[in-house]
């Protein structure tokens, strides 16, 4: 793996409508998903944190690209907190309730559960933004006709990141748990799975429930017109998902799945150089250190 590199974005979202793009399912199921971050991303921080401690010194080359993958997180919960705040403030008071249950799950995961578990669920939640990276610069195209640009730029920023760091937490469980021909059998597959279909139901039960509450809130206002068009508009994020999304979560389930084989999206790393230094959306940088990134 290449270094990280840590971004540091300059983007307004004051002008950012829910609705972002023309397809307002499509637009709140993101809003939806834009919650996770800010409880999970600094609890994510803490557990590499302590496990980087753990690892013998010939493994000082992962221990960097933690170092990355933390400084890269670190930048992202920072980001939704910012946006999840004028979301909020435009109607959906009771998304920072959803956000406080999540924040306290996590909490007391980190209290009552084993530091394998803690790494099979992040690896798990990891998957999930491997996916999303290649679903957003290669199957998107149609959902973001005309979407806000402020938006996007979040949201494929944020999953080209989680892409290009996609194999750290992989890597870190195996390192920890997986060596071993034995330990690569019950630790590196069967119990990865178990920690990923966890991660999965578990977020994905926060996402679902916030995005209906979203809808049951829009649906308040709207016309019979305006009803009907979300309908439709649901079906066809439905039909999206179904397409574009589910495949790649099915491959995370195989024996040889491994995100390092993933091959790279088109345009991915050009469309990062926008937040690099000299970049249209990118700001003055300034280092933040791991102790930084794992404040809330």
């Amino acid at each position: 793996m290449m270094s990280l590199i840590v971004r540091y974005p300059k983007v307004d979202y004051n002008g950012v409508s829910p609705h972002w793009a023309r397809n307002i399912a499509f637009a709140q199921y993101q809003n939806a998903t834009s919650l996770i971050p800010t409880p999970i991303e600094p609890w994510l921080i803490k557990i590499l944190q302590s496990a980087i401690e753990k690892l013998p010194p010939e493994d000082e080359a992962l221990r960097e690209d933690v170092r990355g993958f933390i400084g890269q997180e670190s930048q992202h919960f920072r980001q939704h907190r910012l946006f999840n705040k004028v979301l909020i403030a435009q109607g959906y008071p009771k998304l920072a309730d959803f956000e406080q249950q999540l924040t306290d799950d996590l909490a007391e995961f980190l209290r009552t559960r084993s530091l394998k578990f803690l790494l099979a669920y992040a690896d798990g939640f990891e998957s999930l933004g491997a996916v999303a990276g290649g679903v957003w610069f290669e199957r998107s195209d149609g959902m973001l006709e005309g979407a806000h640009p402020n938006a996007v730029a979040l949201w494929k920023w944020h999953m080209a990141e989680e892409f290009e760091h996609r194999e750290v937490c992989y890597n870190l469980y195996h390192a920890m748990f997986g060596r071993g021909i034995w330990k690569a059998i019950k630790n590196g597959y069967f119990y990865r799975i178990y920690g990923a279909i966890f991660a999965m139901r578990h977020l994905n039960g926060y996402m679902d429930r916030m995005f209906e509450y979203m809808l049951d809130i829009d649906r308040q206002s709207m016309s019979d017109v305006q009803k009907a068009k979300l309908d439709d508009d649901i079906k066809e994020l439905k039909d999206f998902q179904k397409r574009n999304t589910l495949p790649q979560l099915l491959k995370i389930l195989l024996p040889w799945y491994n995100p390092a084989r993933k091959p790279t999206p088109k345009g991915m790393y050009e469309y990062l150089r926008r937040f690099e230094p000299g970049g249209d959306l990118a700001r003055p940088t300034a280092r933040v250190g791991i102790s930084e990134a794992a404040a809330g």
